[in-house]
């Protein structure tokens, strides 16, 4: 990983129509994706990760749209860059799905067209992305098939998606995204309906292809614990914002934000034996509404007065580590972290 962006997104506003309302999905995020990291954005399920993301690809439903701020794509460093959010037609997406741009959707069945077989499905995608046909196009697609740990791929070439394993599909599935030979490979909740073996082993999967193909790689989770052991940097998401941002041992050892210490908490192996496992109270904000101050205030125990009626500014607490919240203000008063918070802060010492 370098500190060269590959992707630059600032003050990007996104919302959506419905039944005559407005739904404030993604409210004034500002990232940058570096080449050759992987990023994981982890947080509740309607917390934006997936809209944020489908952006980048022009994937937002019809009745979606991106209403404020910019998306910028740097193919390569220091080239002038292509301005996503300003793409209209689906013929200027279409030079950037898959080719430049590619994703790992979360279901991998309904990914698959189940009247074709694997092998014509692969193919089709190196047909399209990298021009090769006949002997080539089947040749290069047995390739990714053993790639991705596909046994016997000539054989496997021939079968239709209903032939394989959950786990079997998820990786016919990253076999079929690279194909596409892009340079960022979005990877929306990618392990979330398998069990935990092949879950590791889909992740093992993920960083050996980051290496062999030189990918950038967005992860999307609700679930810390799943990338522990892959990830560089950790965003965190709440009500279409991120609260957080930092290395992976910042966020693991030193989180600052009252909503990371409370999705540390739910991690399943800080529970105590004999003890309920820890659940975050209360619901999601609405985001129908306007949100003032943090939006996590009225579900924080731990909330401050200030947190209900100013939203905090970025406090930053390394180089490459911060957070919004008050909690970081100098002049606010110390609040302690939870015990399950407290437990992995001694770990990492």
């Amino acid at each position: 990983m370098t500190q060269d962006p590959i992707l630059s997104v600032r003050g990007l506003q996104i919302r959506f129509g419905l039944r005559g309302r407005t739904l404030h999905a993604i409210r004034d995020i500002d990232l940058d994706l570096y080449r050759g990291e992987v990023l994981a954005l982890v947080g509740e399920s309607g917390s934006g990760k997936s809209v944020f993301t489908k952006s980048f690809m022009g994937l937002l439903d019809a009745n979606g749209s991106i209403t404020g701020g910019s998306i910028d794509y740097y193919p390569t460093p220091g080239c002038v860059p292509l301005h996503l959010a300003a793409l209209k037609t689906e013929k200027e997406w279409l030079a950037v799905r898959g080719r430049e741009i590619a994703m790992v959707m979360q279901d991998p069945m309904t990914s698959l067209n189940p009247l074709k077989t694997i092998g014509e499905q692969i193919t089709e995608a190196v047909t399209l992305h990298q021009g090769l046909k006949g002997a080539a196009a089947r040749e290069k697609t047995l390739e990714y098939l053993r790639d991705v740990g596909i046994p016997d791929p000539a054989l496997r070439y021939k079968q239709y998606p209903h032939e394989f394993s959950g786990g079997m599909r998820q990786r016919v599935v990253i076999a079929i995204a690279l194909a596409c030979n892009p340079k960022i490979l979005l990877c929306d909740e990618p392990t979330t309906a398998l069990d935990v073996t092949i879950q590791a082993q889909i992740l093992q999967l993920l960083r050996q292809m980051r290496a062999k193909y030189h990918l950038t790689i967005v992860l999307i989770t609700h679930d810390l614990g799943v990338v522990a052991n892959l990830a560089d940097r950790v965003a965190v998401m709440y009500a279409g914002d991120i609260v957080e941002i930092g290395t992976a041992d910042e966020i693991y050892y030193d989180p600052r934000h009252p909503y990371t210490w409370a999705l540390l908490s739910s991690m399943p192996q800080m529970g105590v034996k004999g003890e309920d496992l820890f659940s975050i109270p209360g619901t999601p904000p609405n985001l129908f509404a306007e949100i003032r101050g943090d939006a996590f205030a009225p579900r924080n125990p731990q909330a401050l007065k200030i947190d209900f009626v100013k939203r905090p500014p970025y406090f930053a607490v390394s180089p490459t580590h911060k957070a919004r919240t008050w909690l970081l203000d100098p002049r606010a008063p110390h609040i302690e972290p939870p015990a399950a918070v407290k437990k992995l802060q001694k770990e990492g010492l």
